[in-house]
């Protein structure tokens, strides 16, 4: 009876991230290919808005504080992921009409770069700057475009915030690693799913069609939010609402975490390490990300529908990664730094063979190559998670779990702006073939992924945790004195 009670908690909770999980999907697979390929917006500030909400993922912790001091109606998680979640999925019936105005608008915007770059080489002829007046529109959506973005990063992070939360409030302390893999494996489910329902609904571009698409996404997170969401959290009682109250706030530690992560930073080599093992790994793997569907248009001339099928091989074969990992630990435990190593060198073999599919324009290496990206993929985040959580020291695990948080956030968020870029500046401008500068970009990640294995072989975690104590409390006495 415990037993299944866990299994029907555990997937209600996993209900609770299909929204995300769609949303996240037709974002990358969908919004970014259609805005740059088909509509040609400028995809640096396509692949900019797509990374945004990773900019906004610190925001988490002060998401975090005001819905444990401040519960609506007795709940402290449940109101803020559903509110959330409505709010992303508002923001979705937009997109379609978004990405139509950020195409229609990019001419004019591309107009006005190339006259500020005559301007700065001292080309001081009138004709390098169309008229002002057709720029302000064009501002004027691309402002739009991310002020709808920076509410669907804060709806965005407060959900993960506080449906995490729950999964620790609801779940007991020695079953919530397997209901947290159970979690984060239902998005990359919805994912997949996600893929196969908007090759059925769009195999190409069609506004009326994109717009019916993501019309389905409030249904879907309304839905998918309240199965998951009703009677599972505990009403706090006033007494229990008085005593958080009560609590020392947590806005003036706030400057002082941030000095002590600045400090650590500067002064313990081997959180330097590996914060910055984190940065670039994360940088290595998602800077294909925003332009992986538009390059298999701008490559081989696939279809909406064709691109759309990346997401099922790679998703698949993360799947597989993770499952396969888990298996084989059971019954021969493997070092976690082992399981990462292998797994970013097998991401770097995958995009080796992407790239070499580019160089060559050969089709069939792709989908392997995804695969095997997939299932390395899996095989990393298994073994980077679990070493996320060794290298922290008792007593500040939340704090290292966010420093370890904010290089990823950074590492994808870079990822989507370096990515879109140098599409724009070499892809767009005719500066690079497709297939050689795409060649370059996934053979340049390919080496990124590389350097991150030799600085996770530098990395002891023994060192680290004899090492991490003494410091913390050399940077706490720091920070008191000034």
């Amino acid at each position: 009876m415990k037993f299944l009670r866990l299994a029907v908690t555990t997937l209600r909770l996993a209900m609770m991230r299909i929204g995300p999980g769609w949303m996240f999907g037709l974002l990358t697979f969908n919004f970014n290919r259609i805005a740059v390929h088909d509509l040609g917006a400028l995809a640096i500030i396509v692949a900019s808005l797509v990374g945004l909400h990773h900019f906004l993922s610190p925001l988490q912790v002060f998401l975090g504080h005001l819905t444990d001091r401040y519960p609506l109606f007795g709940y402290r998680r449940s109101p803020a992921i559903l509110a959330s979640g409505l709010l992303g999925a508002l923001v979705f019936l937009m997109l379609p009409r978004l990405a139509l105005e950020l195409g229609n608008h990019s001419s004019v915007l591309e107009q006005w770069a190339h006259g500020v770059a005559r301007w700065v080489g001292r080309d001081s002829s009138a004709s390098a700057f169309p008229p002002l007046a057709s720029l302000i529109p064009s501002l004027g959506v691309v402002m739009l475009a991310f002020g709808l973005f920076v509410l669907f990063g804060v709806a965005i992070a407060a959900n993960g915030n506080s449906a995490a939360a729950l999964v620790a409030e609801v779940v007991e302390e020695q079953q919530r690693g397997p209901v947290f893999v159970v979690v984060w494996l239902s998005m990359i489910f919805t994912s997949i799913a996600s893929a196969g329902i908007a090759k059925t609904v769009l195999p190409a571009y069609d506004p009326q069609m994109m717009q019916t698409l993501y019309n389905l996404t409030l249904p879907i997170v309304l839905v998918s939010t309240l199965v998951g969401l009703v009677g599972m959290e505990r009403r706090i009682s006033h007494e229990e609402h008085a005593a958080l109250m009560n609590q020392p706030g947590e806005e003036a530690r706030a400057g002082g975490s941030f000095t002590l992560f600045r400090h650590l930073l500067k002064t313990n080599p081997h959180i330097a390490s590996f914060f910055f093992f984190l940065l670039l790994s994360i940088f290595g793997i998602f800077l294909q990300d925003a332009i992986l569907e538009i390059f298999g248009a701008e490559v081989f001339g696939m279809s909406l529908k064709e691109t759309t099928s990346f997401t099922q091989s790679w998703g698949g074969g993360m799947l597989v990664g993770i499952v396969l990992i888990l298996v084989v630990v059971r019954f021969s435990p493997i070092p976690r730094k082992t399981i990462a190593t292998l797994g970013g060198l097998g991401i770097a073999l995958s995009l080796s063979l992407i790239a070499m599919s580019a160089l060559t324009r050969t089709p069939s290496f792709v989908t392997p190559g995804l695969f095997l990206f997939g299932v390395s993929t899996g095989l990393f985040n298994v073994g980077a998670l679990s070493l996320m959580i060794d290298m922290s020291v008792e007593g500040y695990t939340g704090f290292y779990m966010g420093m370890w948080g904010l290089a990823q956030g950074l590492g994808n968020g870079l990822a989507n702006v370096v990515s879109g870029g140098f599409h724009t500046l070499f892809i767009r401008q005719g500066v690079l073939s497709p297939p050689l500068a795409y060649g370059i970009i996934y053979g340049f990640e390919a080496m990124v992924m590389v350097l991150a294995v030799v600085v996770l072989q530098g990395l002891s975690l023994h060192d680290f945790k004899k090492l991490s104590t003494n410091d913390i409390e050399t940077a706490l006495t720091f920070e008191t004195a000034t």
